[in-house]
């Protein structure tokens, strides 16, 4: 690049298009804008393709020319963007033209506004079509409907970055795809008000083949941005694109759902309103799948942990309909409500619930990752230090929670996670969805420990604290703890 102009990478990927590449090098090497290297990536061509890009290559120094497998376009063009050095990029397919002063203009637009994201051209058809591709002006909500920009308009390379670059899933619409990655969160477009794109129609062109991947194009879009469509469609997008906001409404008129985001997570909502999609499409970590089914999933750079819940029973599933709250709707108001009381949970993000009709159906709670590695089981099978301490923090949690009237019925090995900071121990409770508020004496007390294996030592431990806590007598509570968990065993 030059002191006073900023360099721009055009991107070219090959594939086969001995007979259209030089025309494609002359329109570029002939912009007026001074400071540009064309960054061309053969993709496995099999005619000369190669050698009449070397030729260029040997002629100009601003052509730089690699070659690869035949992977598709999106890799070939992910491949050229990499080598790049460019501050902007500009991908130009390689049967097309641009005029001569394209990115002079573009640059300038880049450089009066730092929130515009892209800047694309008018275009015109040329070759078995003629005349201006006219499309509509630039809206999310149009771009939900439909692509709306060729793949020839320039951004900056750290928008490429951001987005993951090119989607190598899709084969067909793939600007479609990268473009909702680099505008969905926002940023201005600004098309230029002449026509700078010379776009050529074949009858084989790659334009015409894509249109019989439609389904897989759809598809391949609603899995990779289902809250996008969410927000600007109300659901996914459908095969019928014009039809999909009414067809959306239908749907959750017989299907409606129920969700609450903590309005410290607001920013989620969009996420939160398409878990069963992020479940379907098994997005993030499995942490668990039997019974129920947990995931770890990053949005946004937040760490969740999101429980799904198994469809119950038909009595449940109209109680749950109709009447009683969901599991996962208890676990988030249980857990808001045990923070409040002192007592420790991820902090709870949310809860989605859906019906089909009357019946209830799918049901997720989702909350931030626990800071804590451990749980209750890890103190008999890891050697872990203080495992006193660790042991008596919990039994005084426990004698919290009765104290309040707080019955955890699932008080067990994988539901208490600690962690030990060195200064203090952080006891974090969690699933629970099985609270039940009750006035809780000794036996009852005793008897929550059931569940938890443990040495005779770490029973003394748990009966002392619990005890001393609730003001019972220790020898007792030992006694109570060891018989029921030897019920428990039997």
């Amino acid at each position: 690049m030059t002191a006073q102009y900023p360099l721009v990478s055009v991107i070219i990927p090959v594939y086969n298009m001995a007979e259209f590449i030089g025309e494609t090098l002359d329109s570029v090497l002939a912009s007026t804008y001074p400071a540009i290297e064309v960054v061309v990536m053969d993709d496995g061509s099999k005619d000369n393709s190669m050698a009449i890009v070397q030729e260029y290559a040997a002629r100009d120094a601003r052509i730089k020319a690699f070659s690869q497998p035949n992977a598709g376009a999106c890799a070939a063009r992910n491949h050229a963007i990499s080598l790049a050095h460019g501050e902007y990029i500009l991908p130009v397919d390689s049967d097309n033209t641009i005029s001569q002063n394209f990115i002079t203009e573009a640059i300038k637009v880049f450089e009066q506004d730092p929130e515009v994201k892209v800047v694309c051209p008018r275009a015109v058809f040329f070759g078995d079509r003629i005349g201006e591709w006219i499309l509509p002006n630039f809206s999310l909500k149009t771009l939900a409907h439909k692509n709306i920009m060729d793949t020839c308009a320039m951004y900056r390379k750290i928008e490429w970055e951001k987005a993951g670059g090119y989607c190598e899933e899709i084969i067909a619409r793939e600007d479609w795809e990268f473009w909702i990655s680099v505008l969905k969160n926002g940023g201005k477009v600004v098309k230029l008000p002449d026509i700078h794109l010379r776009y050529r129609i074949r009858q084989n062109s790659k334009r015409v083949s894509d249109r019989k991947l439609k389904h897989h194009v759809i598809d391949t879009l609603n899995k990779l941005h289902p809250e996008f469509f969410e927000r600007y469609l109300g659901g996914p997008l459908r095969y019928n694109r014009s039809w999909s906001i009414i067809f959306n409404k239908i749907h959750r008129t017989f299907n409606p759902r129920k969700v609450k985001v903590n309005d410290k997570y607001s920013s989620l909502k969009p996420f939160i309103n398409v878990m069963p999609s992020l479940f379907a499409n098994n997005y993030g970590k499995l942490i668990y799948k039997g019974r129920n089914e947990l995931r770890e999933i990053t949005i946004n750079g937040i760490c969740l942990v999101v429980k799904s819940y198994k469809i119950p029973n038909i009595v449940n599933r109209i109680a749950y309909g109709l009447f009683r709250p969901s599991k996962a709707e208890r676990s988030y108001q249980y857990a808001r409500l045990l923070l409040s009381k002192g007592i420790n949970s991820p902090q709870p993000v949310a809860f989605y619930t859906e019906r089909k009709g009357l019946f209830f159906s799918k049901s997720y709670y989702v909350s931030l990752k626990s800071e804590c590695p451990h749980t209750y089981i890890d103190l008999l099978e890891q050697n872990i230090p203080n495992t006193e301490k660790i042991v008596r923090s919990i039994a005084r949690v426990a004698a919290q929670m009765h104290e309040k009237g707080y019955l955890h019925k699932d008080f067990s090995r994988g539901n208490i996670l600690f962690k030990d900071n060195g200064k203090n121990i952080l006891i974090d409770i969690i699933d629970l969805n099985r609270i039940r508020f009750k006035k809780i004496d000794i036996n009852d007390g005793c008897k929550n420990f059931e569940r938890l294996p443990a040495t005779p030592q770490i029973h003394r431990w748990l009966a002392d604290e619990y005890a001393l806590v609730r003001n019972f007598d220790a020898d007792t509570c030992y006694k109570l703890i060891a018989h029921y968990r030897n019920l428990e065993e039997q």
